[in-house]
C-alpha cells in the first residue's frame, strides 16, 4: 500500500503526514511535487496542511490550478481514497471535489489548540475504527477553517450522511459544528483538525490512528 502525500509551495504539513503514515501507520509513502500529473501509482492520496501559495486571494484558491490537481480528480473519479487536511481540505473544496467553502474564523483570528471532536458518521472508510457519537481529541490551525453551505446544500448533505466529523464546541463558527465532510461517493474527505499531529504519545495522543488505520482497513478490504 502506498501512499502520495502531495507538497504545494508553502505546504508545512506535508512531514508531519510522511511520518504519521511512515512510523505511524509503517505503510510506504512518498512525497510528490505539486507539478506532477499522474499519480497513478499511488493507493491513497493525502492533502496536507499548511499555506499553500501564501493563501493568496483565499486559502487553496490559487493550488487548485496546480497540475497535480487534475490527477488528484481523476484518481478521486476511480474511487480511491483522498484526503485533505486543513489547507488540503480547503483545496478541496475550491476545485469542486467537496461541497462548500471555507472562511475566516468567526472573530476573524487565528486557533491553535486541541478540541473535542464528534463523529457524526462512522460508516465511511476514514471513520471504521470510530462509533457514531464518540468524541476523539484532535489538534486544530488555522486561520480560515469556518465551514460554509448554504440551505440546500447542508440538508443534502445530511440526506447524504456526508456529515463525519462535528466540533463539541463552535470554535471557528462553521455551519453547525461541522469540522468535516466527505462527498458523496464516500471515498474523498476533508476536515480541519490534524489527525497526522495525533499519531504518538509523544504528541500527546494517538486518536488520529483511528482516521488513519481506517484508510488502511479499509484499503485492506477492497475500497469504498
Amino acid at each position: 500500500m502506498k501512499f502520495a502525500v502531495i507538497v504545494f509551495p508553502g505546504s508545512n504539513c506535508d512531514v508531519d503526514c510522511y511520518y504519521a503514515v511512515k512510523d505511524g501507520l509503517g505503510e510506504e509513502v512518498e512525497y510528490v511535487w505539486h507539478q506532477e500529473k499522474n499519480l497513478s501509482k499511488y493507493d491513497v492520496i493525502m492533502l496536507p496542511g499548511g499555506f499553500s501559495y501564501g493563501d493568496y486571494l483565499r486559502a487553496g484558491a490559487i493550488a487548485r490550478f496546480s497540475p497535480v490537481m487534475e490527477a488528484v480528480r481523476e484518481e478521486a473519479e476511480k474511487g480511491k481514497f483522498i484526503i485533505g487536511i486543513c489547507n488540503g481540505f480547503q483545496i478541496l473544496t475550491e476545485a469542486g471535489l467537496l461541497p462548500g467553502a471555507l472562511r475566516k474564523n468567526e472573530g476573524l483570528k487565528f486557533i491553535c489548540k486541541t478540541v473535542s471532536i464528534i463523529i457524526e458518521n462512522d460508516k465511511t472508510p476514514f471513520t471504521t475504527r470510530l462509533k457514531k457519537g464518540q468524541e476523539i481529541l484532535l489538534p486544530i490551525a488555522h486561520g480560515e477553517g469556518n465551514y460554509y453551505v448554504d440551505d440546500k446544500t447542508l440538508k443534502e448533505l445530511k440526506e447524504n450522511n456526508q456529515i463525519v466529523f462535528r466540533y463539541k464546541e463552535n470554535i471557528n463558527g462553521s455551519v453547525e459544528r461541522i469540522a468535516g465532510v466527505i462527498n458523496k461517493k464516500g471515498n474523498v474527505l476533508g476536515m480541519m483538525p490534524h489527525p497526522e499531529r495525533a499519531y504518538d504519545s509523544l504528541l500527546g495522543n494517538t486518536d488520529g490512528l483511528y482516521i488513519l488505520g481506517s484508510i488502511v482497513d479499509n484499503f485492506v478490504k477492497g475500497g469504498v
